[in-house]
Protein backbone atom coordinates (compact mmCIF):
# COMPACT_ATOMS: atom_id res chain seq x y z
CA UNK A 1 0.00 0.00 0.00
CA UNK A 2 -1.76 4.11 1.89
CA UNK A 3 0.71 10.64 1.26
CA UNK A 4 0.50 19.65 1.51
CA UNK A 5 1.10 22.96 -0.87
CA UNK A 6 3.06 23.13 -3.31
CA UNK A 7 4.93 26.76 -2.61
CA UNK A 8 6.39 25.88 1.09
CA UNK A 9 10.25 25.94 1.26
CA UNK A 10 11.92 23.28 3.28
CA UNK A 11 14.17 26.14 4.93
CA UNK A 12 17.09 28.87 3.71
CA UNK A 13 19.54 26.45 2.52
CA UNK A 14 17.31 23.69 0.72
CA UNK A 15 14.83 26.97 -0.47
CA UNK A 16 17.60 29.23 -1.65
CA UNK A 17 19.86 26.54 -3.10
CA UNK A 18 16.86 25.46 -5.01
CA UNK A 19 17.78 22.14 -7.04
CA UNK A 20 21.29 22.39 -7.59
CA UNK A 21 21.53 22.20 -3.95
CA UNK A 22 19.34 18.54 -3.86
CA UNK A 23 21.33 17.25 -6.83
CA UNK A 24 25.02 18.33 -5.16
CA UNK A 25 23.28 16.43 -2.05
CA UNK A 26 22.95 13.21 -3.81
CA UNK A 27 26.19 13.67 -5.79
CA UNK A 28 24.23 13.94 -8.96
CA UNK A 29 26.49 16.18 -10.73
CA UNK A 30 29.80 14.83 -9.53
CA UNK A 31 31.74 15.72 -12.42
CA UNK A 32 32.55 12.77 -15.22
CA UNK A 33 30.42 10.65 -13.15
CA UNK A 34 27.00 12.04 -13.04
CA UNK A 35 24.60 13.17 -15.36
CA UNK A 36 22.15 16.17 -14.99
CA UNK A 37 18.50 15.60 -15.08
CA UNK A 38 17.48 16.38 -18.91
CA UNK A 39 14.33 16.99 -20.54
CA UNK A 40 12.89 13.97 -22.01
CA UNK A 41 9.44 12.99 -22.33
CA UNK A 42 9.93 11.01 -19.32
CA UNK A 43 9.07 13.58 -17.10
CA UNK A 44 11.93 13.45 -14.94
CA UNK A 45 14.14 13.96 -17.50
CA UNK A 46 15.52 11.14 -20.19
CA UNK A 47 19.09 10.19 -20.32
CA UNK A 48 21.20 8.66 -22.54
CA UNK A 49 21.18 5.21 -22.06
CA UNK A 50 24.88 4.88 -21.77
CA UNK A 51 25.01 7.52 -19.34
CA UNK A 52 25.48 6.02 -15.50
CA UNK A 53 25.07 7.87 -12.84
CA UNK A 54 27.14 7.94 -10.01
CA UNK A 55 28.21 6.13 -7.14
CA UNK A 56 26.63 8.09 -4.46
CA UNK A 57 23.47 8.39 -6.60
CA UNK A 58 23.32 4.14 -6.96
CA UNK A 59 23.65 4.00 -3.53
CA UNK A 60 21.12 6.20 -2.86
CA UNK A 61 18.17 4.47 -4.79
CA UNK A 62 19.34 1.21 -3.47
CA UNK A 63 18.84 2.70 -0.07
CA UNK A 64 15.93 4.16 -0.66
CA UNK A 65 14.35 0.95 -2.04
CA UNK A 66 15.15 -1.00 0.85
CA UNK A 67 13.33 1.45 2.83
CA UNK A 68 10.05 0.74 0.07
CA UNK A 69 10.28 -2.70 0.54
CA UNK A 70 10.93 -2.55 4.43
CA UNK A 71 7.62 -0.66 4.06
CA UNK A 72 5.56 -2.93 2.00
CA UNK A 73 6.71 -5.95 4.20
CA UNK A 74 5.59 -4.11 7.08
CA UNK A 75 2.15 -4.02 5.39
CA UNK A 76 1.95 -7.68 3.66
CA UNK A 77 3.00 -9.14 7.35
CA UNK A 78 0.02 -7.00 8.97
CA UNK A 79 -2.44 -8.11 6.52
CA UNK A 80 -1.62 -11.87 6.94
CA UNK A 81 -2.60 -11.80 10.88
CA UNK A 82 -5.74 -9.92 10.23
CA UNK A 83 -7.87 -12.91 10.92
CA UNK A 84 -5.97 -13.71 13.63
CA UNK A 85 -6.58 -10.54 15.50
CA UNK A 86 -11.02 -10.93 14.47
CA UNK A 87 -10.47 -14.15 16.05
CA UNK A 88 -8.33 -13.34 18.94
CA UNK A 89 -10.62 -10.62 19.93
CA UNK A 90 -13.75 -12.69 18.84
CA UNK A 91 -14.92 -9.35 16.28
CA UNK A 92 -17.72 -9.56 14.21
CA UNK A 93 -16.52 -8.40 10.67
CA UNK A 94 -18.35 -5.13 10.90
CA UNK A 95 -16.28 -4.35 14.49
CA UNK A 96 -13.36 -5.35 12.54
CA UNK A 97 -13.91 -3.19 9.84
CA UNK A 98 -14.47 -0.49 11.89
CA UNK A 99 -11.00 -0.92 14.19
CA UNK A 100 -9.46 -0.92 10.46
CA UNK A 101 -10.67 2.52 9.71
CA UNK A 102 -8.16 3.82 12.49
CA UNK A 103 -5.25 2.69 10.58
CA UNK A 104 -6.40 4.63 7.64
CA UNK A 105 -7.54 7.51 9.60
CA UNK A 106 -4.41 7.63 11.73
CA UNK A 107 -1.98 7.64 7.97
CA UNK A 108 -4.74 10.35 6.93
CA UNK A 109 -3.74 12.20 10.08
CA UNK A 110 0.10 11.79 10.43
CA UNK A 111 0.82 12.50 6.83
CA UNK A 112 1.11 16.49 6.89
CA UNK A 113 3.43 16.33 9.27
CA UNK A 114 6.26 14.79 7.23
CA UNK A 115 7.73 17.64 5.62
CA UNK A 116 7.95 19.54 8.91
CA UNK A 117 9.90 16.70 10.92
CA UNK A 118 12.34 16.70 7.52
CA UNK A 119 12.96 20.02 7.87
CA UNK A 120 13.67 20.35 12.23
CA UNK A 121 15.58 16.52 12.15
CA UNK A 122 17.30 16.71 8.15
CA UNK A 123 16.09 13.84 5.93
CA UNK A 124 17.68 11.33 6.77
CA UNK A 125 17.07 11.17 10.36
CA UNK A 126 13.66 12.12 10.09
CA UNK A 127 13.57 9.06 7.64
CA UNK A 128 15.20 6.76 10.20
CA UNK A 129 13.10 8.26 13.13
CA UNK A 130 9.91 7.38 11.21
CA UNK A 131 11.13 4.32 10.15
CA UNK A 132 11.44 2.90 13.75
CA UNK A 133 8.14 4.20 14.51
CA UNK A 134 6.04 2.62 11.82
CA UNK A 135 7.37 -1.07 13.00
CA UNK A 136 7.04 -0.48 16.35
CA UNK A 137 3.74 0.45 15.79
CA UNK A 138 3.77 -3.04 13.65
CA UNK A 139 3.64 -4.87 17.54
CA UNK A 140 1.26 -2.87 19.10
CA UNK A 141 -2.10 -4.86 17.34
CA UNK A 142 -1.52 -8.12 18.32
CA UNK A 143 -1.44 -6.71 22.20
CA UNK A 144 -4.43 -5.41 22.15
CA UNK A 145 -7.05 -6.55 24.92
CA UNK A 146 -9.86 -5.38 23.17
CA UNK A 147 -11.79 -3.28 20.40
CA UNK A 148 -11.21 0.04 21.76
CA UNK A 149 -7.35 -0.59 22.08
CA UNK A 150 -6.97 -2.42 18.69
CA UNK A 151 -8.45 1.03 17.68
CA UNK A 152 -6.02 2.99 19.46
CA UNK A 153 -2.84 0.50 18.22
CA UNK A 154 -4.22 0.50 14.95
CA UNK A 155 -4.24 4.37 14.59
CA UNK A 156 -0.90 4.87 16.13
CA UNK A 157 0.50 1.78 13.73
CA UNK A 158 -1.57 3.73 10.95
CA UNK A 159 0.02 7.25 11.68
CA UNK A 160 3.55 5.38 11.83
CA UNK A 161 2.97 4.07 8.42
CA UNK A 162 1.77 7.43 7.30
CA UNK A 163 4.89 9.26 8.26
CA UNK A 164 7.17 6.38 6.35
CA UNK A 165 5.13 6.82 3.48
CA UNK A 166 5.78 10.18 2.85
CA UNK A 167 9.35 10.11 3.77
CA UNK A 168 10.30 7.15 1.87
CA UNK A 169 8.77 8.80 -1.41
CA UNK A 170 10.04 12.52 -0.95
CA UNK A 171 13.96 10.72 -0.86
CA UNK A 172 12.21 8.82 -4.44
CA UNK A 173 11.52 12.00 -5.73
CA UNK A 174 15.12 13.28 -4.82
CA UNK A 175 16.85 10.17 -6.40
CA UNK A 176 14.51 10.78 -9.85
CA UNK A 177 15.73 14.14 -9.51
CA UNK A 178 19.31 13.17 -9.64
CA UNK A 179 19.12 10.40 -12.25
CA UNK A 180 17.31 12.40 -14.63
CA UNK A 181 15.30 9.86 -15.44
CA UNK A 182 12.36 7.90 -14.14
CA UNK A 183 12.90 5.80 -11.18
CA UNK A 184 9.63 5.98 -8.96
CA UNK A 185 7.67 3.10 -10.73
CA UNK A 186 10.79 0.50 -9.70
CA UNK A 187 10.55 2.01 -6.71
CA UNK A 188 7.02 0.92 -5.80
CA UNK A 189 7.74 -1.90 -7.57
CA UNK A 190 9.87 -3.11 -4.88
CA UNK A 191 7.12 -2.22 -2.33
CA UNK A 192 4.82 -4.10 -4.08
CA UNK A 193 7.25 -7.00 -3.94
CA UNK A 194 7.66 -6.71 -0.14
CA UNK A 195 3.93 -7.05 0.32
CA UNK A 196 3.96 -10.28 -1.44
CA UNK A 197 7.10 -11.44 0.96
CA UNK A 198 5.58 -10.22 4.03
CA UNK A 199 2.59 -11.85 2.89
CA UNK A 200 4.22 -15.27 2.42
CA UNK A 201 5.94 -15.44 5.56
CA UNK A 202 2.81 -14.37 7.43
CA UNK A 203 0.74 -17.21 6.04
CA UNK A 204 4.18 -19.31 6.50
CA UNK A 205 3.56 -18.31 10.22
CA UNK A 206 -0.59 -18.51 10.26
CA UNK A 207 0.17 -22.21 9.16
CA UNK A 208 2.49 -22.80 11.32
CA UNK A 209 0.20 -21.77 14.07
CA UNK A 210 2.36 -19.05 14.96
CA UNK A 211 0.97 -16.74 17.59
CA UNK A 212 1.13 -13.04 15.69
CA UNK A 213 2.43 -11.19 19.07
CA UNK A 214 5.19 -13.58 18.90
CA UNK A 215 5.34 -13.29 14.25
CA UNK A 216 5.21 -9.55 14.82
CA UNK A 217 7.67 -9.04 17.72
CA UNK A 218 10.22 -10.45 15.60
CA UNK A 219 9.73 -9.25 12.42
CA UNK A 220 9.11 -5.55 13.55
CA UNK A 221 12.88 -4.89 14.98
CA UNK A 222 14.32 -6.86 11.95
CA UNK A 223 12.87 -4.40 9.54
CA UNK A 224 13.30 -1.35 11.67
CA UNK A 225 17.15 -2.58 11.40
CA UNK A 226 16.74 -2.80 7.90
CA UNK A 227 15.51 0.35 7.46
CA UNK A 228 17.28 2.66 9.95
CA UNK A 229 20.37 1.09 7.93
CA UNK A 230 19.06 1.79 4.31
CA UNK A 231 18.33 5.54 5.92
CA UNK A 232 22.16 6.00 6.32
CA UNK A 233 22.56 6.10 2.80
CA UNK A 234 19.36 7.88 1.68
CA UNK A 235 19.98 11.55 -0.35
CA UNK A 236 20.79 13.74 3.44
CA UNK A 237 21.51 17.31 3.53
CA UNK A 238 23.81 19.30 0.98
CA UNK A 239 27.75 19.21 2.13
CA UNK A 240 28.83 22.60 3.40
CA UNK A 241 30.31 23.85 0.15
CA UNK A 242 27.03 23.30 -1.88
CA UNK A 243 25.02 25.68 0.56
CA UNK A 244 27.59 28.80 0.54
CA UNK A 245 25.04 30.27 -2.05
CA UNK A 246 21.84 29.32 0.33
CA UNK A 247 24.06 31.33 3.25
CA UNK A 248 24.55 34.19 0.80
CA UNK A 249 21.33 34.58 0.51
CA UNK A 250 19.21 33.59 4.29
CA UNK A 251 19.93 32.32 7.35
CA UNK A 252 18.65 29.67 9.50
CA UNK A 253 16.59 31.96 11.16
CA UNK A 254 14.66 33.13 8.36
CA UNK A 255 13.68 30.22 7.49
CA UNK A 256 10.27 29.35 6.81
CA UNK A 257 9.12 25.67 8.50
CA UNK A 258 6.41 23.97 6.71
CA UNK A 259 3.30 24.22 8.67
CA UNK A 260 1.85 21.25 10.10
CA UNK A 261 -1.14 21.12 7.82
CA UNK A 262 -2.14 23.08 4.87
CA UNK A 263 -4.55 22.90 1.96
CA UNK A 264 -3.20 21.33 -0.88
CA UNK A 265 -2.95 23.63 -4.06
CA UNK A 266 -4.80 23.36 -7.22
CA UNK A 267 -1.88 21.71 -9.10
CA UNK A 268 -1.36 19.22 -6.32
CA UNK A 269 -5.40 18.66 -5.97
CA UNK A 270 -5.30 17.79 -9.48
CA UNK A 271 -2.89 15.12 -9.37
CA UNK A 272 -4.46 13.90 -6.10
CA UNK A 273 -7.65 12.86 -7.59
CA UNK A 274 -5.61 11.24 -10.68
CA UNK A 275 -4.10 9.20 -7.53
CA UNK A 276 -7.63 8.44 -6.44
CA UNK A 277 -9.08 7.43 -9.12
CA UNK A 278 -6.16 4.34 -9.16
CA UNK A 279 -6.49 3.75 -5.34
CA UNK A 280 -10.26 3.16 -5.82
CA UNK A 281 -10.03 0.68 -8.44
CA UNK A 282 -6.54 -0.83 -6.14
CA UNK A 283 -9.02 -0.77 -3.03
CA UNK A 284 -11.95 -2.58 -4.81
CA UNK A 285 -9.70 -5.11 -6.31
CA UNK A 286 -7.78 -6.02 -3.20
CA UNK A 287 -10.79 -5.96 -1.20
CA UNK A 288 -13.72 -7.44 -3.61
CA UNK A 289 -12.08 -9.88 -6.07
CA UNK A 290 -11.99 -12.40 -3.90
CA UNK A 291 -16.19 -11.97 -3.32
CA UNK A 292 -16.77 -11.22 -7.06
CA UNK A 293 -15.71 -14.25 -8.13
CA UNK A 294 -17.27 -16.41 -5.22
CA UNK A 295 -20.39 -14.63 -5.42
CA UNK A 296 -20.84 -13.59 -9.23
CA UNK A 297 -19.14 -16.30 -10.72
CA UNK A 298 -19.28 -19.28 -8.25
CA UNK A 299 -15.67 -20.06 -7.75
CA UNK A 300 -14.44 -22.31 -5.45
CA UNK A 301 -12.77 -20.48 -2.60
CA UNK A 302 -9.11 -21.41 -4.04
CA UNK A 303 -9.91 -20.18 -6.90
CA UNK A 304 -11.62 -17.21 -5.77
CA UNK A 305 -8.48 -16.32 -3.81
CA UNK A 306 -6.22 -16.31 -7.13
CA UNK A 307 -7.77 -13.27 -7.92
CA UNK A 308 -5.84 -11.04 -5.65
CA UNK A 309 -2.84 -12.96 -6.79
CA UNK A 310 -3.36 -12.70 -10.01
CA UNK A 311 -3.89 -8.55 -9.25
CA UNK A 312 -0.87 -7.84 -7.16
CA UNK A 313 1.87 -10.09 -9.35
CA UNK A 314 0.89 -7.78 -12.19
CA UNK A 315 1.11 -4.96 -10.41
CA UNK A 316 4.39 -5.80 -9.15
CA UNK A 317 5.82 -6.73 -12.46
CA UNK A 318 4.20 -3.65 -14.45
CA UNK A 319 5.34 -1.63 -11.22
CA UNK A 320 9.17 -3.23 -11.75
CA UNK A 321 8.70 -2.50 -15.39
CA UNK A 322 7.26 0.60 -15.56
CA UNK A 323 10.34 3.19 -15.14
CA UNK A 324 11.34 2.09 -18.88
CA UNK A 325 8.15 2.48 -20.41
CA UNK A 326 8.07 5.78 -18.70
CA UNK A 327 11.35 7.05 -20.41
CA UNK A 328 10.17 5.63 -23.55
CA UNK A 329 6.59 7.03 -23.91
CA UNK A 330 6.73 10.18 -20.74
CA UNK A 331 3.86 9.65 -18.00
CA UNK A 332 0.90 11.24 -19.60
CA UNK A 333 0.87 8.38 -22.64
CA UNK A 334 1.58 6.00 -20.01
CA UNK A 335 -1.13 6.15 -17.96
CA UNK A 336 -3.39 6.84 -20.55
CA UNK A 337 -2.81 3.32 -21.75
CA UNK A 338 -2.70 1.98 -18.62
CA UNK A 339 -6.00 3.91 -18.13
CA UNK A 340 -7.64 1.95 -21.02
CA UNK A 341 -6.11 -1.34 -19.55
CA UNK A 342 -7.90 -0.74 -17.01
CA UNK A 343 -11.04 0.07 -18.04
CA UNK A 344 -10.79 -2.84 -19.87
CA UNK A 345 -10.25 -4.71 -17.36
CA UNK A 346 -12.46 -3.89 -15.32
CA UNK A 347 -15.28 -4.03 -17.91
CA UNK A 348 -14.06 -7.72 -18.19
CA UNK A 349 -14.89 -8.10 -14.35
CA UNK A 350 -18.51 -6.27 -14.78
CA UNK A 351 -19.20 -8.71 -18.07
CA UNK A 352 -18.06 -12.00 -16.26
CA UNK A 353 -19.88 -14.57 -15.82
CA UNK A 354 -17.37 -17.18 -15.44
CA UNK A 355 -13.57 -17.22 -12.92
CA UNK A 356 -11.30 -17.02 -15.49
CA UNK A 357 -12.74 -13.77 -16.91
CA UNK A 358 -13.27 -12.18 -14.09
CA UNK A 359 -9.34 -13.25 -12.99
CA UNK A 360 -8.12 -11.98 -16.18
CA UNK A 361 -9.77 -8.66 -15.24
CA UNK A 362 -8.25 -8.18 -12.50
CA UNK A 363 -4.65 -9.11 -13.52
CA UNK A 364 -5.60 -6.21 -16.52
CA UNK A 365 -6.63 -3.82 -13.39
CA UNK A 366 -3.32 -4.72 -11.86
CA UNK A 367 -1.67 -3.38 -15.37
CA UNK A 368 -3.37 -0.19 -15.86
CA UNK A 369 -3.18 1.17 -12.68
CA UNK A 370 0.72 0.04 -11.65
CA UNK A 371 2.58 3.43 -12.44
CA UNK A 372 -0.26 5.44 -11.72
CA UNK A 373 0.41 6.15 -8.12
CA UNK A 374 4.34 6.47 -8.50
CA UNK A 375 3.79 8.77 -11.08
CA UNK A 376 1.50 10.84 -9.35
CA UNK A 377 3.89 11.42 -6.31
CA UNK A 378 6.70 12.32 -8.62
CA UNK A 379 4.79 14.71 -10.58
CA UNK A 380 3.93 16.31 -6.58
CA UNK A 381 7.36 16.39 -5.81
CA UNK A 382 8.09 18.29 -8.98
CA UNK A 383 5.67 20.94 -8.26
CA UNK A 384 7.52 22.26 -5.25
CA UNK A 385 11.52 20.97 -5.69
CA UNK A 386 11.71 22.94 -2.22
CA UNK A 387 9.48 21.10 0.11
CA UNK A 388 8.49 17.55 -2.41
CA UNK A 389 7.23 16.45 0.65
CA UNK A 390 4.60 18.78 2.24
CA UNK A 391 3.39 18.37 -1.68
CA UNK A 392 3.42 14.24 -1.52
CA UNK A 393 1.30 14.70 1.36
CA UNK A 394 -1.20 15.94 0.04
CA UNK A 395 -1.40 13.26 -2.57
CA UNK A 396 -0.73 10.52 -0.45
CA UNK A 397 -3.84 12.28 1.72
CA UNK A 398 -6.00 11.88 -0.97
CA UNK A 399 -4.92 8.14 -1.82
CA UNK A 400 -5.44 7.09 1.57
CA UNK A 401 -8.98 8.78 1.85
CA UNK A 402 -9.79 6.70 -1.73
CA UNK A 403 -8.62 3.53 0.16
CA UNK A 404 -10.14 4.07 3.23
CA UNK A 405 -13.68 4.82 1.01
CA UNK A 406 -13.70 2.06 -2.24
CA UNK A 407 -14.53 -0.98 0.20
CA UNK A 408 -17.24 0.97 2.07
CA UNK A 409 -18.83 2.05 -1.05
CA UNK A 410 -18.69 -0.85 -2.95
CA UNK A 411 -20.02 -2.61 -0.22
CA UNK A 412 -22.78 0.38 -0.02
CA UNK A 413 -23.43 -0.40 -3.59
CA UNK A 414 -23.92 -3.87 -4.05
CA UNK A 415 -25.79 -4.01 -0.91
CA UNK A 416 -28.27 -1.84 -2.80
CA UNK A 417 -27.73 -3.12 -6.51
CA UNK A 418 -24.86 -5.82 -7.39
CA UNK A 419 -21.08 -6.28 -7.28
CA UNK A 420 -21.19 -6.18 -11.12
CA UNK A 421 -22.36 -2.39 -10.81
CA UNK A 422 -20.15 -1.58 -8.52
CA UNK A 423 -17.37 -2.66 -10.53
CA UNK A 424 -19.39 -0.26 -12.97
CA UNK A 425 -18.38 2.48 -10.88
CA UNK A 426 -14.76 1.60 -11.31
CA UNK A 427 -15.05 1.25 -14.60
CA UNK A 428 -16.06 4.41 -15.24
CA UNK A 429 -13.48 6.13 -12.39
CA UNK A 430 -11.00 4.29 -14.28
CA UNK A 431 -11.93 6.10 -17.89
CA UNK A 432 -11.23 9.05 -15.58
CA UNK A 433 -7.43 8.23 -15.87
CA UNK A 434 -7.69 8.69 -19.63
CA UNK A 435 -9.43 11.63 -19.68
CA UNK A 436 -6.99 13.44 -16.54
CA UNK A 437 -3.93 12.00 -17.68
CA UNK A 438 -2.50 15.79 -18.80
CA UNK A 439 -2.29 16.57 -15.26
CA UNK A 440 0.94 14.59 -14.89
CA UNK A 441 2.68 16.88 -17.49
CA UNK A 442 4.01 19.11 -14.88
Amino acid sequence: MGTGDDGTRRGAAAGAAGTETVRAATGALAPGRDVPPGEGRGGAGAAHPRDRPGRRVRHARVAVSLVFAVHGTASGTFATRIPWLREHLGLSPGWLGLALVFMTAGASAAMPLSARLAHRYGDRRALAGVSVACCAGLVLPPLAPALGWLCLALFLYGCGLGLMDVAMNAQGVRVEEAYGRSVMSGLHGLWSVGTLVGGAGGALAAHAGLDARLHLGLAAPLLALVAVAAARWTPGEPPPEATVAAEQAATRDEAEAPPRFALPSRGVLAIGLLGFCAVFAEGASMDWSGIYLADVTGAAPGLAASAYTAFACTMALARLSGDAVVRRFGPVVTVRTGGVLAAVGAALVVTARTPPVAVAGFALIGVGIAVVVPLCFAAAGRTAAGAPGQAIAGVATLAYASGLAAPAIVGWIAQTTSLSVSFGVVTALLVGLVATAHVLRT
